[in-house]
């Protein structure tokens, strides 16, 4: 076991000298500005574009432009005490949702801020955006052809594209946007960061402190995707662990009624419809003839997934009532809403690539089988969009195993996770805290993806931020601390 461990340790900091080396021949970085969004006029904004190398060892080669928006108040520092945020997915722009800047906007009261996107996203030139995807599952309820052969073809036809047009798929993963937040670092002339990280950008802002430790003065994770996790083998798990928790609340709080024995009714139910289509009417909007479309399980659960990650825990347990009377169509009819407006924010070219150079390649699909035996009533459910088959398409180089360590740092961290986040768990949090011995993390009760810090009207990022070593105290009933 000590073998393996120095082992990758030595593959560890071999991937650090090569990005070093990398970086070094990197020829060139600049910043082209550009203004995103008005801003009130008593802030100092600088935003625009980083520009650097598509791939590092080429330095010479394509260029990208990875926008990013610097916000600060006049009697704030220029260099000291800034904070870095970063969105999750991967495939999410920060920088595209801004459409005005307050003077109390985001972060600012803690020093000036920099709303950070990832290569390939939104908004970043090039983006990774696949509107192929979107198309594929409209004319998928509206043909009534098999979802998986038009997906496919889809992905196939984005990648041919993206290809043509010159883009490098391997060169957009959690690594290179790394290096992206140290080479804006570098060339703004900053100190270290507060770097910030929301779901998969928790993963990235560790990766961050693992190639540049220099560059961060603290680690601010809220609902991390840590990267050395192999998301696969724990999905069902992780939903099946937020659902407990809705089971839970119901029996303490509803003895004797038809929520008390939600846990059974819900397992029966689930397992029961396996293999199961329903059909219904649904009206596009926008026409005038219904279509009659056929779901399934999988969305069902995607509808109750949904609900747990924005945190809408109480009115869950009447939606799985309703579910398992047969009242689906309402529910429904809101996900097709959804899937026929399309997502215009995400880049799913970009989370392709990341997924399948740093997750699906390393699964261990034997595990991720055995979640199905033992969750019956989750097996089946399409809790991602990237797959083997989708990966098999792509074809990406493959991650360096060393790369998915966990961190090991002395750097000030706090964590925060809500207990009915169905994606990244709290059994996520204690494994990023593990290794971190200046880490606490914050356990919100009835929350879901993405929690805030501040409970009950006391803000806990304010406090970790003033005294980044001293133990917080929980002042809530809804918040554990550990």
């Amino acid at each position: 076991m000590m073998k393996i461990k120095l082992l990758s340790v030595i593959l560890l900091l071999k991937i650090i000298a090569i990005h070093s080396s990398a970086h070094a021949q990197h020829s060139k970085t600049s910043i082209e500005w550009k203004k995103f969004a008005p801003a009130d006029p008593r802030l100092i904004v600088k935003s625009g574009y980083l520009i650097v190398s598509e791939n590092r060892l080429k330095p010479n080669g394509t260029k990208v432009k990875i926008p990013f928006i610097f916000i600060r108040r006049p009697e704030q520092d220029a260099r000291k005490n800034i904070s870095l945020y970063s969105v999750g997915g991967p495939g999410y722009s920060t920088t595209s949702g801004i459409d005005s800047i307050g003077y109390e906007f985001g972060y600012l009261k803690f020093g000036g801020t920099i709303m950070f996107s990832q290569r390939g996203t939104k908004d970043a030139i090039p983006s990774l955006a696949c509107p192929e995807i979107d198309e594929a599952v409209r004319q998928s309820y509206r043909s009534g052809k098999d979802r998986n052969e038009l997906l496919n073809n889809a992905v196939r036809a984005a990648k041919e594209r993206l290809i043509r047009s010159g883009i490098d798929l391997s060169a957009y993963n959690t690594l290179a946007c790394a290096e992206d937040i140290n080479d804006l670092r570098l060339a703004l002339g900053l100190d270290s960061l507060n770097l910030i990280g929301l779901s998969y950008s928790g993963g990235l802002m560790m990766t961050v402190a693992k190639l540049h430790p220099e560059a961060v003065r603290t680690l601010i994770l809220r609902s991390p995707l840590p990267s050395f996790v192999n998301y696969e083998e724990d999905a069902l798990t992780n939903f099946n662990e937020a659902l407990e928790q809705i089971f839970i609340n119901c029996k303490a709080d509803s003895t004797g009624s038809e929520y008390g024995d939600l846990k059974n009714k819900f397992q029966r139910y689930f397992t029961r419809i396996s293999g199961e289509k329903f059909s219904m009417k649904y009206l596009e909007k926008g026409t005038k003839d219904s279509l009659t479309v056929t779901y399934d399980k999988s969305d069902l659960l995607d509808i109750i997934n949904s609900r747990l990650s924005d945190g809408e825990v109480s009115g869950t347990p009447k939606v799985i009532i309703d579910m398992i009377g047969g009242k689906h169509q309402p529910y429904i009819s809101a996900l097709l809403d959804g899937y026929f407006k399309g997502n215009s924010s995400i880049s799913r070219g970009m989370r392709y690539s990341v997924f399948c150079s740093e997750q699906v390649q390393f699964t261990d699909y034997a595990k991720q089988k055995k979640q199905n035996e033992v969750l019956p009533w989750l097996n089946g459910y399409r809790y991602n969009d990237v797959n083997p088959t989708v990966c098999n398409c792509w074809k990406v180089a493959i991650e360096p195993a060393a790369a998915k360590m966990a961190l090991y740092s002395s750097v000030p961290t706090i964590i925060v996770g809500g207990d009915t986040d169905p994606g990244c768990s709290i059994f996520y949090n204690r494994l990023i805290k593990r290794t971190l011995p200046n880490s606490q993390l914050l356990i919100r009760h009835n929350e879901g993806h993405g929690s805030g810090f501040k409970v009950d009207g006391i803000d806990y990022l304010e406090l970790f931020l003033a005294h980044p070593y001293q133990k917080l105290v929980a002042q809530s009933k809804d918040l554990k601390i550990e």
